[in-house]
């Protein structure tokens, strides 16, 4: 693989490239490839888990690209998340928490890192799951009201929000992702 050319289409809230891309296929033979790529940088999610109460913290916010893309109303359950920035991933997902669901965590795993749709994105996703009380809240949670988020906090017994993958209730890879690493490892938070 080699890089041929590269131009910046776009640069603002994320950087979208077109990539010329000189392949040698297994065959041997040689072709060049147009790609364009979306890079606004590292990510970090957690999956907060209630082991006491068997349950899970979720959000729900708005999505463009699932409206856009046919998802009803647009609004999809995930788990907290959030861009790096300058943070080491363990603290950005514990600020992610706090932002938007008002949680502070103890006990942050590190469980595996992934690229959600590597074909046109570079974001690389930390992924962790917490320790919470869920009766106590240490913030307001609800999102950045500066960056434009309006998020609900959802509760939900674990196994209610594993079936919500099944029924179409939870589509997103990092909340499916994260609650089937929960459903395989649930003695490692206690039960």
């Amino acid at each position: 693989i080699r890089i041929v050319d590269q131009t910046t289409v776009w640069k603002r809230f994320i950087h979208l490239r077109t990539l010329v891309i000189e392949q040698t296929r297994a065959d041997g033979r040689v072709e060049q490839l147009v790609r364009e790529v979306h890079d606004h940088g590292a990510a970090a999610t957690v999956l907060l888990v209630d082991p006491v109460r068997q349950s899970v913290v979720l959000v729900r916010q708005f999505r463009p690209g699932a409206f856009l893309g046919g998802h009803a109303d647009g609004f999809l359950l995930e788990t907290a998340a959030g861009l790096i920035d300058d943070d080491s991933p363990e603290e950005a997902a514990s600020r992610e928490a706090m932002e938007e669901t008002g949680y502070a965590v103890r006990d942050v795993r590190h469980l595996f890192d992934m690229y959600s749709s590597p074909g046109t994105l570079t974001e690389r996703v930390s992924c962790f799951a917490a320790l919470i009380d869920a009766t106590r809240r240490d913030g307001t949670g609800g999102g950045v009201e500066g960056e434009g988020e309006d998020i609900e906090i959802v509760e939900l017994p674990i196994d209610e929000a594993y079936g919500l993958i099944a029924t179409g209730g939870i589509v997103g890879a990092r909340p499916s992702m994260l609650l089937q690493w929960l459903m395989l490892n649930r003695a490692a938070f206690g039960r």
